[in-house]
């Protein structure tokens, strides 16, 4: 087997890179600050576009930190070896030492990791090490550690949803139809129709719903003059707009107002007590809902009927970052910080479950394999250790589905992204 291989391999299985501190050359010099400029550049691209995408993007890296030193300071508090910190993937950019830790910065802005020694049996470890490597922990241990980035996104969430609810109050929806954004240089902005207006009524319909008004807007053709009238500072204005082509539809001809629109959100306020409450609560709400989003999100022919287009339910199709990020923009319009705290609350929990599913790479995968250690081991008899090479193939298939997972999510967010 090829070095190359057998690198991947035992990175998958160890959960992060396997080399040693200082063993991959770190990239420094001119490289290192051109990359880093390049990752703050993109930053300040989003920013520039959508300030609340911004926010909601650097609130998920954070998490991503988080989740890390949550396996991190349980790995060291349980006495194991932790070798390697780094933020994001890929080649290092910066790193430096600290004791028998290197922290650092890699290429691709993409997850992170923390390296324990001795994972598993393929992951080689110096006999000195041999006492303070993972597997050689005891089950609750291991537990501890293999479940603390999970554990973390749950708090991180539960923490999220308090703060949101102690200073904004809890969000509801009413019935009418607010205008989040209007897009520059189409039908509704050209009409003098502005965020925050309240959508009276579309040719004479009252909608209920942003959907109930797409209807109404496509149920014309492009070029149709439709009279809009909406609620602004308690006064109802009558807008005349000429309706535009929709520029995402490129097999024919779609009529487009050109807003963003959804159902106006109220804050009700509530007590501390009631917030905290409520975010426990509803912290097991969306924990419930999550699980059928991870089994959808992973079932392959749901991913395949969507890219196919016999499936079109915004509901179950997967996304990426990059659609997450487009409808951050859309909350964040609508509802400010608060919103865009409660989608990275949602995100938390749904991360948080996902990566407990019990198969490699995933953390619950090396939870699976703990568990299953302990229920063959015998007292009075060396602990029993799984050979995870018999995994390996398993562990490929499952890969094999989250790139396939991936290409289909950014293929679904350019050709039809959920709104």
């Amino acid at each position: 087997m090829s070095d190359t291989y057998l690198k991947f391999r035992n990175e998958v299985m160890a959960g992060g890179a396997s080399d040693q501190p200082g063993e991959e050359r770190t990239a420094g010099g001119l490289k290192a600050w051109v990359a880093l400029a390049v990752i703050v550049g993109l930053l300040v691209a989003l920013a520039l576009w959508n300030i609340w995408a911004f926010v909601f993007v650097v609130g998920l890296l954070v998490c991503i930190f988080l989740h890390e030193l949550g396996h991190f300071l349980t790995a060291r508090a349980s006495g194991m070896k932790v070798t390697q910190f780094f933020l994001f993937m890929g080649p290092k950019l910066f790193s430096f030492r600290r004791g028998e830790t290197e922290y650092g910065v890699r290429m691709f802005p993409i997850g992170a990791f923390v390296r324990i020694v001795g994972m598993n049996n393929l992951d080689p470890v110096d006999p000195e090490d041999e006492p303070r490597a993972y597997r050689s922990k005891s089950y609750p241990k291991r537990m501890w550690v293999i479940t603390a980035g999970s554990v973390m996104h749950m708090l991180i969430a539960v923490v999220l949803l308090f703060a949101v609810y102690a200073i904004n109050g809890q969000r509801t929806t009413t019935h009418r139809v607010g205008v989040f954004a209007v897009s520059d240089g189409y039908p509704a902005a050209n009409a003098g129709i502005e965020p925050g207006d309240i959508l009276v009524s579309v040719d004479g319909q009252t909608p209920s719903t942003a959907q109930d008004m797409t209807e109404l807007v496509r149920s014309h053709q492009p070029g149709d003059q439709i009279t809009v009238v909406v609620r602004r500072d308690g006064e109802e204005l009558s807008k005349q707009v000429t309706l535009g082509t929709n520029p995402a539809v490129k097999d024919e001809a779609v009529a487009f107002l050109g807003v963003n629109s959804g159902n106006e959100v109220v804050w009700n306020q509530a007590s501390v007590a009631s917030a905290a409450a409520h975010s426990i609560t509803d912290l097991g709400t969306t924990m419930w809902d999550s699980v059928g989003g991870v089994v959808k999100v992973l079932n392959p022919v749901n991913i395949y009927n969507h890219v196919s287009g016999a499936n079109t339910d915004p509901a179950s199709q997967p996304t990426t970052v990059v659609g997450i990020t487009r409808v951050s923009a859309d909350i964040g319009n609508q509802s400010g910080l608060g919103g865009i705290l409660l989608i990275l609350a949602g995100v938390n929990v749904f991360i948080g479950l996902l990566n407990m599913f019990p198969l490699l790479p995933f953390d619950g995968g090396h939870a699976a394999i703990a568990t299953y250690e302990r229920l063959r081991s015998r007292k009075g008899q060396p602990p029993y250790r799984a050979d995870v090479g018999k995994m390996i193939p398993v562990t490929m298939a499952v890969m094999t589905l989250l790139a396939f997972l991936l290409v289909a999510g950014l293929y679904l967010d350019k050709v039809r992204p959920v709104r």
